[in-house]
Formats: C-alpha cells, sequence, structure tokens
C-alpha cells in the first residue's frame, strides 16, 4: 500500500474533511523517518479508518514542507478539518505513538458524550446512564464517559462509582473528577462505621457533613465541613478541606454552590 501524496490538497486537506490524516514529513536519506515509517504504516494498517496515513518526502515537496513549517524530521501532524490539530517530531516507538493517538484523535463519541453530560447537569441521571453505557459498550475504556457514570451512582452506589473510575491516573485530564469522585466514595464510605472515626469536639459536624453528602445536599455538607475546618483544621487526616475541594470540582467553579462558599472555605482555611 502506497501512503505518499500524489495531491496535498485533495489527498489530505479534502481528506481530513470526513476522516483525520495523519501526515509523516520525512525523507530518504533522514534515519530516524525510516525508523518510524515502518510504526506509522503498521498503526494506519491497524486502525480500520479510525485515521489514514499520508507521507510527504520533504525532498520532492519543500513548498509543502515550507508551508508548515517543517524544520525537523521526521515531524508527524494530525489534520482535521483540513488544519493541523496535534503533533509531534522525532522518532517515538510504537507504544509512545499509540499512547499519542489515544490522545490526539477527535473522539468520534464526542456528541454523545456531551448529551449525556447536559442530562446530567439537567439532573435526568437514568436517561444519562442508559446513553453513557451505550457508549462503554462501544468503547469500554473511554474515560469521559466512565466518569460521568460515577458521578451519577455517587448517591446510592459509591463503590460502583469507584470502581469505574479504577485506573484512571494522574496523566488522565478527568484526574481531577476521578479524585473527586475517589474521596466522596471514601467519605460516603466512612458513614457504613462511623465508629472508626477519630473522636473529637467536631466529629458531630463531621457526621452531619457526610450524611449530607451522601444525599447529595451539597450546601448543607460544605456549611458543615467548613464548620470542621474552623474547629480542627486536621481531623480525619484532612477530610473535611479534602471533602470540600471534591465538591468544588464536581459541581465546577461557575456552579452557584462552589461560589457561595468558595470565599467561606477560604477564609476557614487562612483562620
Amino acid at each position: 500500500m502506497s501512503f505518499e501524496i500524489q495531491d496535498f490538497e485533495k489527498d489530505v486537506l479534502e481528506r481530513s474533511q470526513t476522516v483525520p490524516v495523519l501526515v509523516d514529513f520525512w525523507a530518504e536519506w533522514c534515519a530516524p523517518c525510516r525508523m518510524l515509517g515502518p510504526v506509522l504504516e503498521k498503526l494506519a494498517a491497524k486502525a480500520d479508518g479510525q485515521w489514514v496515513l499520508a507521507k510527504v518526502d520533504t525532498d520532492r515537496h519543500q513548498d509543502i514542507a515550507a508551508r508548515y513549517g517543517i524544520r525537523g524530521i521526521p515531524n508527524v501532524k494530525l489534520f482535521a478539518g483540513g488544519k493541523v490539530i496535534e503533533e509531534f517530531t522525532g522518532a517515538l516507538p510504537e507504544a509512545a505513538v499509540t499512547q499519542w493517538l489515544r490522545r490526539a484523535l477527535p473522539d468520534p463519541l464526542d456528541k454523545d458524550v456531551a448529551r449525556a453530560e447536559t442530562l446530567v447537569k439537567e439532573g435526568k441521571a437514568l436517561e444519562a446512564q442508559a446513553l453513557l453505557g451505550g457508549i462503554l459498550k462501544k468503547d469500554p475504556e473511554h474515560e469521559h464517559a466512565r466518569v460521568l457514570l460515577a458521578g451519577t451512582y455517587l448517591e446510592n452506589l459509591p463503590h460502583k462509582a469507584q470502581e469505574l473510575v479504577s485506573g484512571i491516573e494522574e496523566h488522565s485530564r478527568h484526574f481531577p473528577a476521578v479524585d473527586a469522585i475517589r474521596t466522596f466514595s471514601a467519605l460516603t464510605t466512612k458513614l457504613e462505621n462511623p465508629g472508626s472515626l477519630p473522636d473529637g469536639h467536631v466529629k458531630p459536624s463531621y457526621l452531619e457533613a457526610l450524611h449530607a453528602l451522601g444525599r447529595v445536599d451539597y450546601d448543607k455538607a460544605l456549611q458543615k465541613f467548613i464548620e470542621v475546618i474552623r474547629g480542627d483544621r486536621y481531623y480525619d487526616d484532612d477530610g473535611a478541606r479534602k471533602a470540600c475541594v471534591a465538591i468544588f470540582r464536581v459541581l465546577g467553579e461557575d456552579h452557584e454552590t462552589t461560589r457561595k462558599f468558595r470565599r467561606e472555605f477560604s477564609s476557614a482555611l487562612n483562620a
């Protein structure tokens, strides 16, 4: 199969309107290019049409190389909608290219995920769960869908919420939400064994906050957690602060409740 372009406008810019085109800028004399080329060709053959590969010999197409500011090769640019959306330079190993592609490629499920996110914000949890379940059947590792679905289970099935985000770690752009979900799950689980909580004069307020969190009464939970922070800043391993941060992350900075309590939270921390 030949990947070398014949007509850049047609083979790359026009084609990228319907499918992402990965363009490998290379040259015959470039040893790293000869290392990377077979890797890209192998991955393109396995892509099953999710993206296609086009190769541009920079010696033969100096005008195109100049047009896209190619200063070092191999240079790989991902085109979608006629524009470069991601790129890298240098010969990466197959695993690294695969990881880069996973981050860089436009998500074909984006529209469904966006619709599910809207349903979650509208409080239509059951509809969101049905849509997200369908997405995860198509792509069981879809991190955004997993995180959204986990959020819908926080109130009634915190253990299931935690299971859904298992394996999503700090390198993920969804990690702040994942960290919040794990914090929620850990806190609500403590309601099952309140005797395990440390003794202290703030314990009753902390338990009230946990019960409010379990009911998804974020206003009440924040009020009581902030009360705990003012009374004993580091009670339960700084649990009240962690809980407030988790609530803010789940709600988002623009949410009315976040705006209502953010300043009071900061004041309590700095008191």
